[in-house]
């Protein structure tokens, strides 16, 4: 299909295939909307399309079609942004639409499928390969995760989709399937599961049409405890993250010390990165943009631009005349499981500890106070000097 030529003047541009067949020339005079969200984690990636069938001419496409998709601009080309199976269809009128939804996730049959099995003295890896291997899935799991032992884990009567979600949770890692991948890697750790970097995206207020910032009260949690029993003991313990005396409870039992403790400092990391929230509409949409991007968002408020803010969904929205981003955002934590031993409870501190990340993507800290016992900041600050400030700023509340 041609573009008009607008000159100067980018216009939002398409490309949809049904079954490898292009049918943009005949979606675009008929586009009411399109939408597509990319999640985080294993919920489905979600395309939606409504057409105007006002002639009766549409073919009402079938369940389990396959949609390739590609968005972008005029002037800068086009971006896949993949393929996605239909799963419901809808005709309504009048006036006629056809509203076609597809997913992005072919969930393989028996994906869902409730399951009873276990795995004893193994690592994560062994555990997630074996799921990928039932359904001829590439496991892409970061090294990281991979080693940590597993004493013994249950799968009772329990989908393989829901035991994926689980260990996403109790590890605190992106848990999904995409492009014949399953990928199991931290969250917020910026990279590929093979360790390359992820672009780092600066926004200026002139970018944004639209933001939503929410600070929340992170102090209502000091901590999270799970509970575990002992292998040779029938006493039920606790393994705490965090400090102070306000603990979150896990209500599952764990069975061991290790998997309770991974958990509660898994927990412990959402509830810190849900400290600060941020939802940000960009005038002109953004193809290339997916989840786990980190972010400086700059010339809105100094609080929104003194932290590195994490993608979470993203969705984008599109039309013949207006293409728009939407994305959500949360704070990013620094990295570095030694920095999640710092303390962050309200007690008697003798210092203050902040982490910024560098012009070259790494991150460094700044200190102030005897550090034996300093509290640590929960934000990874966007430059040096807002960490500095922020660092001055919580040290002289402490003094008072």
């Amino acid at each position: 299909m041609s573009w008009p030529d607008l000159g100067a003047y980018p216009v939002p541009i398409c490309r949809l295939l049904v079954e490898g067949r292009d049918i943009t020339s005949t979606l675009m005079p008929r586009l009411v909307s399109l939408q597509l969200t990319d999640n985080r984690g294993l919920e489905a990636d979600q395309l939606d399309v409504t057409l105007s069938d006002h002639d009766g001419a549409l073919v009402i496409p079938p369940h389990g079609a396959k949609l390739q998709l590609w968005l972008g601009w005029s002037d800068s080309g086009l971006v896949d942004k993949g393929v996605y199976v239909v799963d419901e269809t809808e005709h309504s009128g009048a006036p006629d639409v056809l509203s076609i939804r597809a997913r992005g996730v072919d969930l393989r049959a028996g994906f869902k499928a409730h399951r009873e099995r276990s795995w004893h003295a193994c690592t994560l890896h062994q555990v997630l390969q074996d799921i990928a291997t039932a359904y001829e899935l590439e496991a892409a799991i970061a090294p990281v995760l991979g080693v940590q032992t597993i004493a013994h884990l249950d799968q009772a009567n329990e989908s393989d989709a829901n035991l994926l979600t689980r260990l996403g949770q109790a590890y605190d890692a992106l848990a999904t399937v995409k492009a014949d991948r399953l990928l199991f890697m931290p969250i917020g750790a910026a990279t590929s599961v093979s360790g390359v970097a992820l672009p780092h995206i600066t926004l200026t207020r002139l970018d944004g049409d639209q933001h939503r910032y929410l600070q929340a009260d992170r102090d209502s949690y000091s901590g999270v405890r799970a509970y575990y029993y002992d292998a040779n003991s029938a006493e039920k313990k606790q393994a705490i993250a965090g400090q102070g005396d306000n603990y979150k409870d896990l209500r599952h039992i764990y069975a061991d010390r290790d998997s309770a403790l991974a958990a509660a400092r898994a927990e412990l990391q959402r509830l810190q990165r849900g400290s600060a929230t941020l939802s940000y509409t960009l005038a002109k949409g953004r193809p290339e943009l997916i989840p786990e991007l980190t972010y400086s968002l700059l010339g809105v408020k100094d609080e929104i631009g003194a932290i590195v803010w994490l993608g979470g969904n993203v969705s984008h929205d599109f039309s013949s005349d207006a293409f728009v981003t939407r994305l959500e955002l949360e704070s990013k934590l620094p990295d570095g499981e030694e920095i999640a031993e710092l303390a962050t409870d309200e007690g008697t501190y003798t210092g203050v500890v902040a982490y910024y990340q560098d012009e070259r993507g790494g991150q460094k800290s700044v200190t102030q106070g005897d550090q034996t016992k300093a509290k640590r900041l929960v934000q990874l600050y966007a430059n040096k000097g807002s960490a500095v400030r922020a660092v001055q700023r919580e040290f002289g509340r402490l003094k008072m």
